[in-house]
């Protein structure tokens, strides 16, 4: 007896991870997978597949999902995948429904069982399985290196004969898992670092990793610790707060993502109009639309004398450690179902239970996971 696992090729434009590393062979095997993986899919992060020893690499994606019991991916697969997919077995991966409706449909229509790497509950005993946290820390230090490499200034404090230099201002907006990393990040480089977000408990976290809080006088908490959307007269009152500290950096992350929705906008058009000459803006929640009323998603753009940074999906620019954190989250939530060459879902366990998001031709509960990220 044994599960037969697959793993894919992503496909998406952009995508570089993939959702096996060769550390986990052993670690699956022991449980009772037997492995195979689609010819070329560590190719993006430079993993030879003979690194990936007793795994079976095949060339047909539709041979390999259609004898699997459990398919692995990081991005939603193709349609095809799915229609291959036999009733009943299990797919793992990232899917946003409210962007795959279509996706949504044929894995209800084929009974299968989707386990969606989004929604896995923000609990203690998850955290080991958490890709949204991981892949964000990753994002989080990397913004800080796209800042790095657009500005025409040093971060650090830097004295010679000529004299001295330094340090630069950043400010951090939104202080969820990327931001608090930024944080850290540009706080070890030197720079004077402030840090927003309009939930007035994560000051501490700020101030532990080295920076200033900015507070705004407005507490924005809302249910279960999330972020609530701003009234109109809170938003001003916001603004007015924040336009002297944006204006006054010269590196500014902004992290502020709701998955699923549009990303919250936070620097307006007259709030850059005002920014320091070189001053660069690195908009990390591009995705969803952007945090600056100018973002233009997947680009690198100059608005006067600013540079405003908005690249997508950037974990994946840094492919061969995001895979890692990735492929360890999957580990550890299938882990919870395959012991003794057996898939058994425990539907009394809060992870599977939350994360699940077909079961059976159904769709399960949706959780409310409105995070900055």
């Amino acid at each position: 007896m044994y599960v037969n696992v697959a793993v894919l090729k992503e496909k998406q434009p952009n995508e570089g991870r993939v959702a096996l590393v060769p550390s986990l062979v052993p670690k699956l095997t022991k449980l009772g997978a037997r492995l195979h993986m689609e010819t070329g899919a560590a190719d993006a992060i430079r993993v030879p597949a003979a690194a990936y020893g007793d795994v079976v690499f095949m060339d047909d994606r539709t041979a390999m999902v259609a004898d699997a019991d459990v398919v692995l991916c990081v991005q939603p697969p193709a349609l095809a995948v799915v229609d291959a997919m036999k009733p009943g077995s299990i797919l793992i991966c990232f899917v946003y429904a409210a962007n795959e409706p279509e996706l949504v449909k044929r894995m209800l229509a084929r009974g299968i069982t989707c386990f969606a790497m989004e929604r896995i509950p923000r609990i203690s005993r998850a955290q080991a399985m958490d890709a949204l946290s991981s892949q964000s820390a990753l994002a989080g230090y990397y913004a800080v290196a796209l800042g790095m490499t657009h500005m025409t200034r040093v971060l650090p404090k830097i004295t010679s004969a000529a004299g001295v230099i330094g340090p630069a201002k950043a400010l951090v907006m939104g202080l969820g898992v990327a931001g608090l990393e930024a944080v850290a990040t540009v706080h070890r480089l030197g720079a004077v670092v402030e840090g927003y977000d309009v939930r007035p408990e994560t000051r501490e976290q700020a101030l532990s990793l080295g920076a200033t809080f900015v507070d705004t006088g407005v507490d924005a908490t809302g249910k279960g610790g999330y972020a609530r959307a701003l009234t109109a007269e809170e938003k001003t009152k916001v603004d007015a707060a924040l336009t002297k500290h944006i204006q006054a950096s010269d590196l500014i992350v902004t992290t502020a993502a709701i998955p699923g929705k549009a990303s919250p906008k936070l620097i307006s058009k007259a709030q850059v109009a005002g920014m320091k000459s070189g001053a660069v803006i690195v908009d990390l929640s591009a995705e969803g639309g952007g945090n600056c009323e100018m973002t233009q998603p997947g680009e690198t753009i100059r608005v006067g004398d600013v540079t405003i940074v908005a690249p997508l999906n950037v974990p994946s620019l840094l492919g061969t450690d995001a895979s890692e954190l990735y492929a360890k989250n999957q580990f550890n939530l299938l882990a919870l179902m395959l012991k003794d060459n057996v898939i058994t879902i425990n539907w009394s366990d809060e992870i599977l239970a939350k994360t699940a998001l077909t079961h059976d031709g159904k769709l399960c509960d949706t959780p409310k996971q409105a995070k900055a990220a």
